[in-house]
């Protein structure tokens, strides 16, 4: 790609971006439950399954990480209808019209993603932080959580970019949320793993999301997180690669 081509996608994907985070602010509804869901399913897990469950600290301080990525779950699930939205309602056929790519298409999609979910985020940490939740992260571990984090954020935007391509409705996009739902519970979101059934550790301790939040937490925390960084990182950018490959196939064959 030329550096003029470059630019021009980069000034492109940015006003896309603009125009979905403009979309994002007329569907209050569904703003609304992203932002709110999290918080709730956190007040809830604290203040009414928090007491018989056992996880060695304060219940609040053990589930946050685990609510941040219900954060990215939901904000990405308005990803995948938003795309699939764009791709039946004739939209793509007036950018394309104006000579706008695919790549900026979806690139400004992502971008609104990741822009509602750390908004999301900031706001979990706020309520978070009045019930009770009491990091010991420096300076350095904060980046690096906050890194970890956007890079989870950033695979799973794409994801549901290419869920929203391959959907052939905005209804059915939306049942990704339920697919995203379900995963931080199988994982050490919301109790440790060794309380589960024996048969069902092994995936939830080698699924995406268990490495993610054991990082959140270990840093969030000032505790050692061995190698679940490295797993942490690989796995978002497996999800990320693949994603952006598979969406780019489909937005082709769709708009062929």
């Amino acid at each position: 790609m030329s550096e003029l081509a470059a630019s021009r996608t980069l000034t492109d994907s940015l006003t896309m971006a603009g125009r979905a985070l403009r979309l994002t602010r007329r569907q209050l509804d569904a703003l609304l439950t992203s932002l709110m869901m999290p918080i709730l399913l956190m007040l809830v897990f604290v203040y009414l399954f928090g007491g018989a469950i056992q996880t060695g600290s304060k219940y609040v301080t053990y589930v946050v990480p685990g609510v941040l990525l219900l954060c990215a779950g939901f904000g990405s699930a308005t990803t995948a209808v938003s795309v699939a939205g764009d791709l039946t309602g004739g939209i793509i056929d007036r950018f394309r019209s104006m000579d706008v790519s695919g790549t900026a298409v979806l690139n400004g999609h992502v971008v609104a993603s990741a822009v509602r979910n750390l908004a999301s985020t900031v706001i979990v940490f706020g309520v978070a932080f009045l019930i009770g939740f009491r990091p010991h992260a420096g300076p350095a571990a904060w980046l690096a959580a906050i890194g970890v984090l956007l890079a989870f954020i950033l695979a799973i935007s794409w994801l549901a970019a290419a869920v929203g391509v391959l959907a052939r409705s905005a209804e059915a996009a939306g049942g990704f949320t339920f697919f995203i739902m379900f995963v931080p519970y199988a994982s050490s979101a919301f109790v440790p793993i060794d309380t589960m059934p024996s048969w069902l550790h092994g995936f939830a301790q080698n699924q995406p999301v268990t490495p993610v939040i054991e990082t959140l937490r270990g840093l969030l925390l000032d505790q050692p997180v061995g190698d679940s960084p490295w797993q942490a990182l690989a796995w978002c950018g497996g999800i990320l690669v693949a994603s952006i490959a598979l969406a780019a196939v489909l937005f082709r064959r769709r708009t062929a």
